[in-house]
Protein backbone atom coordinates (compact mmCIF):
# COMPACT_ATOMS: atom_id res chain seq x y z
CA UNK A 1 0.00 0.00 0.00
CA UNK A 2 1.47 3.27 -1.19
CA UNK A 3 1.70 6.19 1.23
CA UNK A 4 -0.74 8.30 -1.04
CA UNK A 5 -3.24 5.40 -0.95
CA UNK A 6 -2.48 4.72 3.14
CA UNK A 7 -3.32 8.71 4.08
CA UNK A 8 -6.53 8.34 1.95
CA UNK A 9 -7.53 5.56 3.87
CA UNK A 10 -7.22 7.18 7.16
CA UNK A 11 -8.49 10.42 5.80
CA UNK A 12 -11.98 7.99 4.77
CA UNK A 13 -11.77 6.66 7.91
CA UNK A 14 -12.27 9.64 10.05
CA UNK A 15 -15.35 10.61 7.73
CA UNK A 16 -17.02 7.24 7.14
CA UNK A 17 -19.21 7.46 10.87
CA UNK A 18 -20.30 10.66 9.64
CA UNK A 19 -20.97 9.70 5.94
CA UNK A 20 -22.91 6.51 7.58
CA UNK A 21 -25.06 8.54 10.16
CA UNK A 22 -25.90 10.92 6.92
CA UNK A 23 -26.86 8.24 5.26
CA UNK A 24 -29.36 6.54 7.32
CA UNK A 25 -30.77 9.55 8.22
CA UNK A 26 -30.70 11.92 5.36
CA UNK A 27 -30.16 10.07 2.25
CA UNK A 28 -32.08 7.12 2.57
CA UNK A 29 -34.73 9.02 4.08
CA UNK A 30 -35.13 11.26 1.13
CA UNK A 31 -35.40 8.63 -1.64
CA UNK A 32 -37.46 6.48 0.61
CA UNK A 33 -40.39 9.44 1.18
CA UNK A 34 -39.63 10.27 -3.08
CA UNK A 35 -40.94 6.25 -3.38
CA UNK A 36 -43.50 6.80 -1.10
CA UNK A 37 -45.22 9.64 -2.59
CA UNK A 38 -45.47 7.55 -5.98
CA UNK A 39 -47.96 5.66 -4.35
CA UNK A 40 -51.48 5.73 -2.12
CA UNK A 41 -49.62 3.46 0.68
CA UNK A 42 -51.67 4.04 3.98
CA UNK A 43 -49.37 2.68 6.76
CA UNK A 44 -51.70 -0.95 7.14
CA UNK A 45 -49.84 -3.79 5.88
CA UNK A 46 -46.85 -4.98 3.95
CA UNK A 47 -45.31 -1.95 1.39
CA UNK A 48 -45.21 -3.37 -2.25
CA UNK A 49 -44.30 -0.42 -4.75
CA UNK A 50 -46.57 -2.46 -7.62
CA UNK A 51 -49.41 -2.66 -5.52
CA UNK A 52 -49.77 1.14 -4.10
CA UNK A 53 -48.02 2.78 -7.20
CA UNK A 54 -49.99 5.81 -8.68
CA UNK A 55 -47.73 7.96 -10.71
CA UNK A 56 -47.20 11.41 -9.56
CA UNK A 57 -51.04 11.88 -8.88
CA UNK A 58 -50.29 13.05 -5.22
CA UNK A 59 -47.86 15.67 -6.38
CA UNK A 60 -50.91 16.08 -8.87
CA UNK A 61 -53.39 16.73 -5.40
CA UNK A 62 -50.86 18.53 -3.48
CA UNK A 63 -50.69 21.52 -6.27
CA UNK A 64 -53.96 21.61 -6.38
CA UNK A 65 -55.27 21.45 -3.09
CA UNK A 66 -56.73 25.16 -1.86
CA UNK A 67 -55.78 23.92 1.99
CA UNK A 68 -52.25 23.26 1.08
CA UNK A 69 -51.84 26.42 -0.32
CA UNK A 70 -53.31 28.28 2.30
CA UNK A 71 -51.04 26.88 4.87
CA UNK A 72 -48.20 27.86 2.51
CA UNK A 73 -49.82 31.76 3.06
CA UNK A 74 -49.47 31.36 6.24
CA UNK A 75 -46.18 30.05 7.00
CA UNK A 76 -45.47 32.76 4.17
CA UNK A 77 -46.83 35.18 6.18
CA UNK A 78 -45.14 33.85 9.45
CA UNK A 79 -42.13 34.09 8.07
CA UNK A 80 -42.27 37.87 6.67
CA UNK A 81 -42.53 38.97 10.60
CA UNK A 82 -39.52 36.65 10.81
CA UNK A 83 -37.39 38.20 8.55
CA UNK A 84 -38.49 41.54 9.09
CA UNK A 85 -39.82 42.38 12.52
CA UNK A 86 -37.79 39.92 14.30
CA UNK A 87 -34.16 40.06 12.14
CA UNK A 88 -34.26 43.95 11.85
CA UNK A 89 -34.91 44.12 15.80
CA UNK A 90 -32.27 41.30 16.43
CA UNK A 91 -29.89 43.19 14.20
CA UNK A 92 -30.42 46.51 15.69
CA UNK A 93 -29.92 45.27 19.82
CA UNK A 94 -26.32 43.39 18.12
CA UNK A 95 -24.97 46.31 16.77
CA UNK A 96 -26.45 48.38 19.84
CA UNK A 97 -24.63 45.29 21.71
CA UNK A 98 -21.39 45.78 19.83
CA UNK A 99 -20.62 49.27 21.38
CA UNK A 100 -20.92 48.55 24.63
CA UNK A 101 -17.79 47.89 26.36
CA UNK A 102 -19.05 46.29 29.26
CA UNK A 103 -21.63 43.17 30.11
CA UNK A 104 -21.75 42.07 26.09
CA UNK A 105 -21.72 38.11 27.90
CA UNK A 106 -24.74 38.92 30.21
CA UNK A 107 -26.82 40.09 27.26
CA UNK A 108 -26.19 37.24 24.70
CA UNK A 109 -27.28 35.03 27.99
CA UNK A 110 -30.29 36.55 28.48
CA UNK A 111 -31.77 37.02 24.76
CA UNK A 112 -30.48 33.21 24.25
CA UNK A 113 -32.97 32.05 27.54
CA UNK A 114 -36.24 31.74 24.85
CA UNK A 115 -34.54 29.65 22.28
CA UNK A 116 -33.01 27.18 24.82
CA UNK A 117 -36.97 26.85 25.89
CA UNK A 118 -39.03 24.48 23.83
CA UNK A 119 -41.68 25.69 21.54
CA UNK A 120 -44.08 23.47 23.41
CA UNK A 121 -43.54 25.45 26.64
CA UNK A 122 -43.70 28.76 24.52
CA UNK A 123 -47.26 28.06 23.26
CA UNK A 124 -48.55 27.32 26.68
CA UNK A 125 -46.59 30.26 28.46
CA UNK A 126 -48.25 32.50 25.87
CA UNK A 127 -51.92 30.53 26.20
CA UNK A 128 -51.97 31.34 29.93
CA UNK A 129 -50.87 34.76 29.25
CA UNK A 130 -53.57 35.36 26.21
CA UNK A 131 -56.36 32.83 27.05
CA UNK A 132 -59.15 33.72 29.39
CA UNK A 133 -60.32 31.28 31.78
CA UNK A 134 -60.61 27.92 31.91
CA UNK A 135 -57.92 27.06 29.99
CA UNK A 136 -55.38 30.51 30.62
CA UNK A 137 -54.69 33.06 32.68
CA UNK A 138 -55.90 36.33 30.90
CA UNK A 139 -52.99 37.89 31.94
CA UNK A 140 -52.58 40.27 28.58
CA UNK A 141 -56.07 41.71 28.48
CA UNK A 142 -56.13 41.87 32.67
CA UNK A 143 -53.14 44.19 32.08
CA UNK A 144 -54.90 46.08 29.20
CA UNK A 145 -57.24 46.90 31.55
CA UNK A 146 -55.36 47.85 34.60
CA UNK A 147 -53.99 50.99 32.18
CA UNK A 148 -57.04 51.59 31.33
CA UNK A 149 -56.90 50.50 27.86
CA UNK A 150 -60.16 47.90 28.20
CA UNK A 151 -61.30 49.02 25.12
CA UNK A 152 -58.11 46.88 23.25
CA UNK A 153 -58.77 43.47 25.21
CA UNK A 154 -60.03 41.19 22.93
CA UNK A 155 -59.58 37.23 21.42
CA UNK A 156 -56.11 36.94 20.68
CA UNK A 157 -56.25 33.34 20.13
CA UNK A 158 -59.21 33.06 18.22
CA UNK A 159 -59.85 36.34 17.14
CA UNK A 160 -59.50 37.85 13.86
CA UNK A 161 -55.79 39.02 14.61
CA UNK A 162 -54.76 35.27 15.40
CA UNK A 163 -52.40 35.00 12.16
CA UNK A 164 -50.60 38.48 13.23
CA UNK A 165 -50.29 37.32 17.31
CA UNK A 166 -49.01 33.85 15.99
CA UNK A 167 -46.84 35.67 14.05
CA UNK A 168 -45.24 37.62 16.16
CA UNK A 169 -45.46 35.11 19.23
CA UNK A 170 -43.21 33.25 16.73
CA UNK A 171 -40.74 36.06 16.16
CA UNK A 172 -40.68 36.52 20.36
CA UNK A 173 -39.22 32.87 19.92
CA UNK A 174 -36.51 33.22 17.33
CA UNK A 175 -35.64 36.58 18.32
CA UNK A 176 -32.71 35.60 20.68
CA UNK A 177 -30.80 32.89 18.06
CA UNK A 178 -30.90 35.83 15.34
CA UNK A 179 -29.28 37.93 17.90
CA UNK A 180 -26.57 36.21 19.07
CA UNK A 181 -25.77 35.01 15.04
CA UNK A 182 -25.88 38.62 14.19
CA UNK A 183 -23.72 39.59 17.11
CA UNK A 184 -21.08 36.85 17.03
CA UNK A 185 -20.63 38.10 13.28
CA UNK A 186 -20.45 41.68 14.17
CA UNK A 187 -17.01 40.79 17.08
CA UNK A 188 -15.11 39.14 13.87
CA UNK A 189 -14.98 42.80 12.17
CA UNK A 190 -11.46 44.29 12.81
CA UNK A 191 -11.61 47.18 14.70
CA UNK A 192 -8.56 48.38 12.68
CA UNK A 193 -11.20 48.70 9.87
CA UNK A 194 -13.45 51.26 11.43
CA UNK A 195 -10.20 53.09 12.89
CA UNK A 196 -8.92 53.42 9.21
CA UNK A 197 -12.33 55.06 8.57
CA UNK A 198 -13.07 57.35 11.22
CA UNK A 199 -9.14 58.50 9.71
CA UNK A 200 -10.85 58.84 6.50
CA UNK A 201 -13.22 61.46 7.87
CA UNK A 202 -16.02 58.62 7.41
CA UNK A 203 -19.52 59.07 9.03
CA UNK A 204 -21.31 56.64 11.06
CA UNK A 205 -23.11 55.39 8.27
CA UNK A 206 -20.48 55.32 5.99
CA UNK A 207 -18.97 53.22 8.07
CA UNK A 208 -22.20 50.69 8.63
CA UNK A 209 -22.58 50.56 4.37
CA UNK A 210 -19.18 49.93 3.29
CA UNK A 211 -17.86 48.14 6.27
CA UNK A 212 -20.38 46.49 8.37
CA UNK A 213 -23.02 45.58 5.88
CA UNK A 214 -20.78 43.83 3.29
CA UNK A 215 -18.72 42.13 6.10
CA UNK A 216 -21.65 41.08 7.77
CA UNK A 217 -23.42 40.42 4.91
CA UNK A 218 -22.61 36.20 4.95
CA UNK A 219 -23.67 35.75 8.65
CA UNK A 220 -27.52 37.69 7.57
CA UNK A 221 -27.94 35.66 4.60
CA UNK A 222 -27.44 32.67 7.44
CA UNK A 223 -29.83 33.82 9.61
CA UNK A 224 -32.28 34.80 6.79
CA UNK A 225 -32.44 31.37 5.53
CA UNK A 226 -32.66 29.72 9.13
CA UNK A 227 -35.30 31.82 9.43
CA UNK A 228 -37.08 30.95 6.15
CA UNK A 229 -36.01 27.03 7.19
CA UNK A 230 -37.26 27.41 10.76
CA UNK A 231 -40.53 29.93 10.06
CA UNK A 232 -41.56 27.42 7.21
CA UNK A 233 -41.36 24.54 9.00
CA UNK A 234 -42.78 25.78 12.28
CA UNK A 235 -45.29 23.20 13.91
CA UNK A 236 -44.86 22.55 17.97
CA UNK A 237 -45.71 26.10 19.03
CA UNK A 238 -48.31 26.27 16.79
CA UNK A 239 -50.47 23.32 17.12
CA UNK A 240 -49.71 24.37 21.65
CA UNK A 241 -51.16 27.60 21.34
CA UNK A 242 -53.91 27.40 19.02
CA UNK A 243 -54.24 24.23 17.40
CA UNK A 244 -54.03 26.00 13.25
CA UNK A 245 -57.17 27.78 14.34
CA UNK A 246 -59.71 26.65 12.07
CA UNK A 247 -57.09 27.09 9.15
CA UNK A 248 -55.94 30.42 9.69
CA UNK A 249 -52.71 29.76 11.32
CA UNK A 250 -52.19 26.20 9.89
CA UNK A 251 -49.33 25.85 8.68
CA UNK A 252 -47.72 22.91 5.89
CA UNK A 253 -46.14 20.66 8.56
CA UNK A 254 -49.81 20.65 10.15
CA UNK A 255 -51.23 19.47 6.97
CA UNK A 256 -48.35 16.54 6.46
CA UNK A 257 -48.92 15.87 10.20
CA UNK A 258 -52.58 15.41 9.59
CA UNK A 259 -52.10 13.11 6.65
CA UNK A 260 -50.05 10.63 8.71
CA UNK A 261 -51.84 10.91 11.95
CA UNK A 262 -55.29 11.21 10.81
CA UNK A 263 -57.56 8.78 10.82
CA UNK A 264 -56.93 8.02 7.12
CA UNK A 265 -53.50 7.66 6.97
CA UNK A 266 -52.02 8.82 3.50
CA UNK A 267 -47.77 8.23 4.19
CA UNK A 268 -47.76 8.71 -0.18
CA UNK A 269 -49.33 12.39 -0.04
CA UNK A 270 -47.80 13.18 2.82
CA UNK A 271 -44.47 12.54 1.31
CA UNK A 272 -45.21 14.42 -1.63
CA UNK A 273 -46.00 17.41 0.32
CA UNK A 274 -43.30 17.28 2.26
CA UNK A 275 -40.65 17.22 -0.78
CA UNK A 276 -42.56 20.04 -2.41
CA UNK A 277 -41.43 22.01 0.85
CA UNK A 278 -38.69 20.43 0.95
CA UNK A 279 -37.97 22.00 -2.94
CA UNK A 280 -38.99 25.07 -2.74
CA UNK A 281 -36.83 25.77 0.85
CA UNK A 282 -33.56 24.55 -0.78
CA UNK A 283 -34.29 26.52 -4.07
CA UNK A 284 -35.19 30.17 -1.41
CA UNK A 285 -31.97 28.96 0.29
CA UNK A 286 -29.53 29.16 -2.78
CA UNK A 287 -31.34 32.40 -4.21
CA UNK A 288 -29.98 33.60 -0.82
CA UNK A 289 -26.48 32.43 -1.07
CA UNK A 290 -26.77 33.42 -4.64
CA UNK A 291 -27.55 37.39 -3.35
CA UNK A 292 -25.39 37.47 -0.88
CA UNK A 293 -22.37 36.67 -2.86
CA UNK A 294 -23.13 39.40 -5.65
CA UNK A 295 -23.87 41.42 -2.55
CA UNK A 296 -20.11 40.77 -1.57
CA UNK A 297 -18.60 41.08 -4.81
CA UNK A 298 -20.93 44.69 -5.62
CA UNK A 299 -18.33 46.13 -2.30
CA UNK A 300 -15.51 44.08 -3.43
CA UNK A 301 -15.37 41.89 -0.17
CA UNK A 302 -15.16 39.03 -2.64
CA UNK A 303 -12.87 39.02 -6.28
CA UNK A 304 -14.75 38.89 -9.43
Amino acid sequence: MTSSLRENSVSFAFVAPALFIFSIFYIYPFFYSFILSLTNYDLIGDFSFKSYYIGLNNFRDVLTDQDWWKSMYNGGFITFWALTFQNILAFALALAVDKVVRLKKFYRVVFFILPVLSEIIIGLLMKQLLIGEPTGRNVFNNLLNNFGLGFLAQDWIGGERVRMVTALVHCWKGFGWAFVILFAGLQTIPEQLYEAARIDSANSWQQFCHITLPLIMPVITLVIVLTILGSMQAFAMILVLNGGAGGETTVPVMIIFSHLGGATKLAGLACAEGLILGVTLIAVSFTMFFVSKKVRERYGVLSN
